[in-house]
């Protein structure tokens, strides 16, 4: 199979594209791909394809730019040229610009499929009906939120046009069956980036390391675990550091250089900026905790599964979709209430404090995340274009009969 992949991709920016890269990782060692089509944004440097492992050919498109009004047509013409048989798009609602106008144009690709007849899958990472708008960084307008409400039916209409659309969590398939009657739902779940062998659940000298992960400054912010490990060095001595790794939220260019000057008298406070794919494990490997300082939730958390391969216990906001994950998928925390940075203290404290505890909960997250291996999803994507094709060979089939009667 030839397969087409729409998604952003390392050295891109722009969100999903370490979920690309690891996608890619696990589809090209597949025996049913035979080509690897990527369909990707413009970067300046060259696309990430140093994979060691033995895998098919990947040819790389770059086809296409965040908010460009273009993006249709561009993205049309590269499925034309390339002729794939089978289409992956991994989105989210913002994926093809933060402009309504780009970003609406791109999430019609799916309609160009089925209209062309191409088999297609939509990974669709979150549904507007489950994000705070406000909290999000969208609109905290009463009025505008409605219309992002009404806007983003429409645009899920739309994607609702692909053969499959593949929701990470239980909840987003039972809300897009009931309100859209729709019967192209499937629950594939998010995955597990990288499953090393058992972690060593021993931490390396000097400070302990409370680090988060992400684009902050929207509903991802970062003082109040500043504050709050301000608290915990307080009330225990404990030699503790902070590490903010990641990059501004595009909404909120400068956030993490307004926190880095209002908190510049404090010594254990670090910033990392982005962080590049290959150093990723050495991040999770010397942290302690990994935080999540969030008042609100997106979608199914890359960074729960990424804490959960490396064997670390995690402080979660108890809300929304990362509640469900520790039910659903069996993974483990301390919770917090996420309007107080008390509480915040508090659950960090309870698992440095304790070092038994602190690997008891990374030892049940890393058995919660190897439960669901990239190589298992990727799987999971081809059996379903398998069914997909087969469908439409039988509905083919069918036609032609009809037309010789």
């Amino acid at each position: 199979m030839k397969l087409a992949i729409v998604t952003a991709y390392p050295p891109s920016k722009v969100t999903l594209n370490e979920y690309a890269f690891h996608l890619v990782k696990q589809f090209r060692q597949k025996q049913m791909v035979t080509e690897l089509i990527l369909l990707t944004d413009k970067t300046e440097g060259e696309k990430d394809l140093e994979f060691t492992e033995e895998g098919c050919k990947i040819t790389v498109k770059s086809c296409w730019e965040f908010n460009s009004y273009t993006n249709l047509i561009t993205v049309t013409k590269a499925i034309n040229a390339t002729q794939p048989g089978g289409v992956l798009f991994n989105l989210q609602f913002m994926k093809f610009g933060d402009k309504k106008i780009p970003a609406a144009l791109g999430l019609m690709l799916p309609l160009v499929c089925k209209l062309k007849k191409i088999p297609s899958i939509v990974l669709l990472h979150n549904i507007l009906e489950e994000v705070d708008l406000g909290r999000a960084g969208f609109t905290s307008n009463k009025i505008m939120q409605k219309m992002y409400g009404a806007i983003g039916t429409r645009l899920t209409k739309l994607i609702l046009q692909a053969d499959m659309v593949a929701v990470t969590m239980q909840k987003y398939v039972d809300i897009l069956e009931v309100k859209y009657l729709s019967t192209n739902i499937k629950l594939i779940p998010h995955g597990t980036f990288e499953t090393p062998e058992a972690p060593n659940y021993s931490l390396p000298e000097g400070p302990m390391q409370i680090m988060t992960f992400g684009k902050f400054g929207t509903y991802k912010k970062v003082e109040g675990m500043i504050e709050a490990v301000e608290l915990v060095r307080e009330r225990t001595n404990l030699d503790l550091e902070v590490v903010i790794a990641g990059t501004d939220n595009p909404n909120v260019p400068g956030y993490l250089d307004q926190v880095k000057e209002a908190y510049k008298h404090l010594s254990n406070v670090r910033f990392t900026g982005y962080v590049e794919e290959d150093e990723v494990a050495k991040l999770f490997n010397e942290s302690a905790v990994v935080v999540f300082p969030y008042t609100a939730t997106t979608g199914s958390s890359g960074v729960l599964h990424q804490a959960g391969s490396y064997g670390k216990a995690v402080v979660m906001p108890d809300l929304g979709d990362l509640a469900l994950l520790v039910q659903d998928e069996g993974y483990e925390g301390e919770f917090f209430d996420p309007t107080s940075v008390e509480s915040l203290a508090n659950a960090i404290e309870v698992i440095v404090t304790n070092s038994s505890y602190r690997i008891g909960l990374g030892e049940m997250n890393y058995k919660a995340a190897t439960a669901h291996p990239m190589s298992k999803i990727a799987e999971m994507y081809l059996d379903t274009f398998k069914t997909i094709i087969e469908k439409k060979y039988v509905v083919k089939n069918k036609e032609k009969e009809n037309i010789m009667v």
